[in-house]
């Protein structure tokens, strides 16, 4: 076999890469990202405005077209139809980033979710949660499946956290104020980032000669406007010292993509600024 050129094998050059969740913080990082590569990315997002406003800065500043499409991840015929056009505008489907997640912010109109104990958690939100975070990446992979095995080759990244590793660690999201309300991570997120790395191991035994690889991309915590105190304590609990920067995942998800990673499958590559080394 002959050796390759190493930058060679982190090029994208014309591959189709679909980003779900592609709209948010991250989603838009690594759409640009992916795109400076040489990938066709199909921004997917049920934020159709976002969508639409991703994929025309993404082919504005790379040069390389990129897609838009307005779909819920939970919705299967949505799906059939997002891979569908996807087809008939590239032809393929090389990669699929599973991306989208319900994880609401401790502060806004999703803020009382955080305030709810176990014992009392809606029924409804558990649902909710895991037909995006869960039954999302199996809809989802299950309808690029084909595409991929028609063409004997794919990656397939799906996106975790620290907390389908470890349990949360409620003590960050205490205030300094002892007559603010109590806040928790709601228990649905951290299940359904437990469930990913199963589904990443199965489906990497199950294609394991069909040329798919399927591999986990677990993430820390990303700084987003948080407030001032939860960032001090995240940071203190973390070796580094601090979050991530919203742009520090993009290379990761760039080497899992590409040929860099091609003996890799059924793995999970954590970036969580030394998170889960003590």
């Amino acid at each position: 076999m002959t050796r390759p050129n190493v930058w060679d094998q982190f090029k994208l050059d014309g591959r189709v890469i679909i980003i779900t969740g592609g709209a948010g913080l991250l989603g838009r990082e690594y759409a640009h990202a992916l795109a400076q590569a040489g990938a066709h990315v199909v921004v997917v997002d049920i934020n159709g405005e976002g969508v639409t406003q991703v994929a025309a800065s993404v082919t504005q500043k790379t040069g390389v077209r990129a897609l838009g499409i307005q779909v819920d991840v939970s919705d299967k015929t949505a799906i059939t139809t997002m891979v569908q056009r996807t087809i008939a505008e590239f032809d393929c489907i090389d990669g699929l980033v599973n991306n989208a997640a319900i994880d609401p912010k401790f502060e806004g109109e999703r803020a009382k979710e955080h305030t709810t104990l176990f014992e009392e958690y809606p029924l409804e939100l558990w649902n909710q949660s895991l037909a995006v975070n869960l039954t999302g990446m199996f809809l989802c992979t299950q309808a690029v499946a084909p595409a991929m095995l028609i063409r004997g080759r794919g990656s397939i990244v799906n996106i975790s956290s620290i907390y389908g590793l470890v349990g949360p660690d409620q003590r960050l999201y205490e205030r300094d104020d002892p007559q603010a309300p109590k806040l928790y991570k709601p228990v649905d997120y951290v299940v359904a980032k437990s469930a990913v790395m199963g589904l990443t191991r199965y489906l990497a035994a199950y294609w394991k000669d069909k040329g798919i690889r399927v591999n986990t991309l677990t993430l820390g915590a990303v700084f987003n406007q948080h407030e001032e105190e939860f960032v001090r304590r995240y940071s203190a609990r973390t070796p580094l010292g601090r979050m991530a920067d919203k742009f520090e995942y993009c290379g990761a998800l760039l080497f899992l993509l590409s040929d860099a990673s091609s003996y890799m499958t059924g793995s999970n590559l954590v970036v969580d600024g030394g998170w889960t080394a003590w």
